[in-house]
């Protein structure tokens, strides 16, 4: 898709139709970098998405056995 720039100031803007916003799920930020030569613009994933998709509580061991700051906790 071919759109024009707006100028704003000393720079320059572009107008997301909504559709597209929608389609690509970019609400009020973006990530923008610039690859090859041309500008990237992505949605902001919110911080530490997806941490916890492969957790496996069974599997969780204790870092430190000898601490006992949670014992408390789990009894």
């Amino acid at each position: 898709m071919k759109i024009n720039l707006r100028k704003t100031g000393n720079s320059r803007g572009l107008l997301i139709s909504a559709p597209m916003l929608a389609a690509c799920e970019i609400t009020d930020e973006v990530e923008l970098t610039i690859e090859e030569g041309g500008l990237i613009v992505a949605p902001v994933k919110p911080a530490r998405e997806g941490w916890l998709d492969h957790y496996d509580p069974a599997n969780d061991k204790a870092i430190w056995p000898e601490s006992s700051n949670l014992s408390s906790v789990t009894q």
